[in-house]
């Protein structure tokens, strides 16, 4: 459904538009935004759907989501026929979804995570449903502090996530259960240590990002990648803080 709300005076700043034409519009999702509004987080204020509805003066439809503390590329269509079209892509899988996270430990250079998830707020006796996501480490770093005293370093990778199923969470549950919490993930990661890093880090933050998303356009058919790639994005503060971080002289990158 558009988002048919009045319009409200807001003082949110604009979105950054990756990329747009009659049918569709691809933008930058910034950390800490609800794609539209909830009952669930009555104080928020920050809405995707709502900012890009007053900032393109017409209705937008969303078609996939992303989860508040995750930044990126996010889709949404510009009429109900091309809504349509690009949900039937996402519910049949016809898509292809790029993530980058920053995660605990040292994950293993490839790893094929086949573990089916039950919605979160499931019944006990609720069925599983199929879940895969292809993981490759990029890069890791040891920072030469202790986080818990019981090693001489604290050790942390950057992370590729290329999820082909799209249960809610999925990537941060599957990073969790192959024991590599997305760091700032307060449900499915480490409380103590998501602080120490925030320390260090200088924020607080949920540190995954929708890289790029590949999809065909709902009229013509023609296979679109849509990117949020930092290097292209820093005019934008988020982009540049994953660059200051990844710009620290300790990374090792994965051939």
């Amino acid at each position: 459904m558009p988002d048919t709300a009045p319009p409200a005076c807001s003082a949110n700043p604009l979105l950054h538009i990756l990329w747009q034409d009659e049918h569709l519009v691809a933008v930058y999702k910034p950390a800490g935004w609800l794609v539209h509004r909830t009952g669930l987080d009555a104080h928020e204020t920050r809405f995707v759907m709502q900012t890009l509805r007053d900032q393109l003066g017409r209705h937008v439809w969303p078609v996939h989501r992303l989860d508040k503390g995750t930044c990126g590329v996010l889709l949404m269509a510009l009429h109900k026929q091309a809504a349509q079209a690009l949900a039937a892509s996402f519910a049949a899988h016809e898509t292809r979804k790029e993530y980058r996270a920053l995660v605990r430990g040292w994950l293993p250079e490839t790893l094929e995570v086949d573990h089916p998830l039950k919605p979160d707020d499931a019944p006990e006796d609720a069925p599983v449903q199929d879940a895969y996501t292809h993981l490759r480490c990029l890069a890791r770093l040891s920072w030469p502090e202790s986080y818990d005293g019981r090693h001489p370093e604290t050790r942390i990778s950057l992370v590729e996530a290329l999820p082909t199923t799209g249960r809610r969470h999925q990537i941060r549950r599957h990073l969790k259960h192959v024991a590599h919490p997305i760091i700032g993930d307060a449900t499915h990661g480490k409380g103590p240590l998501n602080r120490w890093w925030a320390e260090r880090l200088g924020q607080q933050r949920l540190w995954l990002h929708a890289r790029a998303l590949e999809i065909a356009h709902p009229v013509s058919g023609q296979l679109m990648r849509f990117e949020a790639d930092w290097s292209s994005l820093t005019q934008l503060q988020e982009a540049r803080d994953w660059q200051k971080l990844l710009a620290l002289p300790s990374w090792q990158s994965i051939a």
